[in-house]
């Protein structure tokens, strides 16, 4: 980012408006970072990660650039992670050392991010316990209230904040499930209460803003994982989303009711099962059993719940289904329960995963097979936001986290609920409030990060754009070796790489052809030509890429090495 442009931003925010900005979040889901800005100081809400799409070969998770806000990490006066999914909590530990500022969280949350910066060897963080008891954090000019709302992780939080010009509630991830098997759910009297005292904006989440009624309990979900535990007669192999902790509880109940034992498998799985235990959770059932005693254990005694419900590749359930896991294969007589359901874009990858599963003789079991109720969203429906905007009163909706077809909807929605004035906004729309409206007045530069083992580089990174040129369009390698008179001493070596099958013979063929132009090319050059070897390459690099586009109606990379003897 340049200075003008670092100046024009700074300029366009007036210290006496209150602004909202995404940087994340908005227009997809994961990569959450929201930022606040008043009386020229700012405010974060979550940090999360994503997961790569094919853009992006090579790399898993990517992470909003905080360039913006680091550049302003003076003015930063907190960090709010609202809950310990990864898509609000991921990517703190990376990005914190660049931001160094308080961060405030409830105390389940807090276990998971310190869990989170000890693997990445962060250290120095400010980690302070936030209640959801009514109590009022000063961090000027921003007065917080946390509010307890149902979700499918513990202790999540929305914000309240307060400011000499307006009210906002920033809702995070929640549901109003009527009988949660964890936690209290949400709490309808901190919403109503500011509701009173007027609020400017909601700005909330959008993930079911297309779906009618209510997103359902957690307690039909722990009945329905009863009845169908009941059911089965070999082993039980569940998948769920690991940080949903109110489930881990329903499937160890059920399972004890039904004279099981469980056994988990997955890192993240052990790891959120003992930061609950750690704060209270699951500590009055009993403990989960080794994979050494379980395979001990006859089939119709014993529940392995493991991680993978998504189809990842290297999670345990896929590996189970390949039968490369070294605690557990699958066979006939096994059922295997999905607990979760798709996130949007890995339907392929589970389908797939799925007839792994068929495949080795076990039968999957979820919400297409059972007459049970296997899993709820941990999100609001539209009935759910109607009765949030009841008690919050907002003048107006902005909704975050989803794409934009989730936003429209909640936009739309809103305004059938007769909120005064809604607004869609894109990663880095800069809003400003003023006089009960809300407007973009700028557009912020934003972006991602790509995690890689040597640390975090960015979308746009050289290695990204080549590794996906290099996926779609191939590559050739050329080694020449020439005289002290630029004549060919040898034929020269090719070796190309999506492009053709050296076991066809007609394929060869096309390498003869290419070593055939590179002659040509060699052979037509001057002597002064061919004294430079930069130019015999380059030379080369654009006849062979013209002969290959022609032939494969693509434009591969072609690398020439020229040595000369």
């Amino acid at each position: 980012m340049s200075e003008n442009k670092k100046k024009k931003y700074g300029q366009s925010i007036d210290p006496q408006k209150l602004y909202f900005l995404p940087l994340g979040g908005s227009e997809e889901f994961g990569i959450n970072l929201n930022l606040y800005a008043y009386q020229g100081k700012w405010l974060a809400i979550d940090i999360g990660i994503g997961f790569a799409s094919h853009r992006y070969p090579g790399v898993d998770i990517v992470v909003p650039d905080p360039t913006f806000i680091e550049e302003r990490k003076d003015s930063l006066v907190g960090l709010v992670v609202t809950h310990a999914h990864e898509d609000h909590v991921g990517a703190v530990a990376h990005l914190w050392p660049r931001l160094r500022c308080p961060i405030y969280c409830t105390a389940f949350t807090a276990i998971i991010l310190q869990n989170k910066m000890a693997d990445l060897g962060v250290e120095g963080a400010d980690i302070r316990i936030v209640n959801t008891d009514s109590t009022i954090y000063d961090l000027a000019p921003f007065n917080l209230e946390f509010a307890a709302v149902a979700h499918s992780i513990p202790q999540t939080a929305a914000v309240l904040i307060r400011t000499d010009v307006g009210n906002i509630v920033h809702s995070a991830d929640w549901n109003l499930d009527p009988q949660p098997v964890i936690d209290d759910g949400t709490v309808e009297a901190p919403f109503r209460k500011i509701g009173g005292e007027g609020v400017l904006a909601y700005i909330g989440d959008s993930t079911n803003a297309q779906h009618k009624g209510r997103a359902g309990s957690e307690t039909l979900v722990a009945e329905g994982l009863k009845n169908e535990f009941a059911k089965q007669k070999g082993r039980i192999i569940i998948t769920l989303f690991a940080s949903n902790i109110g489930r881990m509880q329903s499937v160890m109940r059920a399972a004890q009711e039904c004279g099981r034992s469980v056994c988990v498998l997955g890192r993240s799985l052990i790891n959120m099962n003992a930061a609950a235990r750690q704060v209270g959770y699951l500590n009055d059932l009993p403990s989960i059993i080794s994979e050494e005693r379980a395979e001990h254990l006859p089939s119709d005694q014993i529940v392995y719940v493991v991680t993978g419900s998504q189809g990842e590749g290297r999670a345990a359930l896929a590996r189970i289904s390949r039968g490369d896991h070294p605690a557990l294969s699958l066979s006939r007589g096994d059922s295997v329960i999905f607990s979760s359901k798709a996130i949007p874009g890995n339907e392929r990858d589970i389908n797939d995963l799925k007839s792994l599963i068929v495949a080795s003789g076990a039968k999957v079991v979820d919400h297409h097979s059972s007459d049970e109720v296997l899993h709820v969203s941990g999100h609001p429906s539209r009935d759910e936001l109607k009765d949030m905007y009841e008690w919050t009163r907002p003048e107006i909706v902005i909704p975050v986290h989803g794409e934009r077809l989730q936003l429209q909807a909640q936009s739309d929605w809103a305004r059938e609920c007769k909120v005064p004035q809604t607004l869609v906004p894109l990663n880095g729309s800069l809003i400003e409030f003023s006089e009960q409206q809300a407007r973009i007045i700028d557009t912020i530069p934003t972006g991602i990060l790509a995690v890689t083992p040597s640390g975090l580089i960015p979308g746009t990174h050289r290695s990204l754009t080549q590794r996906r040129k290099l996926q779609y369009e191939g590559v050739i390698f050329i080694s020449i070796v020439v005289d002290r008179r630029g004549h060919l001493a040898d034929e020269p070596q090719m070796s190309t790489h999506g492009l053709i099958d050296p076991t066809f013979k007609d394929e060869l063929e096309i390498i003869e052809d290419m070593e055939e132009e590179i002659n040509d090319i060699i052979v037509d050059m001057s002597v002064d030509d061919r004294s430079d070897d930069n130019f015999i390459a380059e030379e080369v690099r654009i006849g062979i890429r013209k002969l290959a586009t022609m032939t494969f109606r693509i434009r591969p990379r072609v690398f020439v090495h020229v040595s000369r003897v």
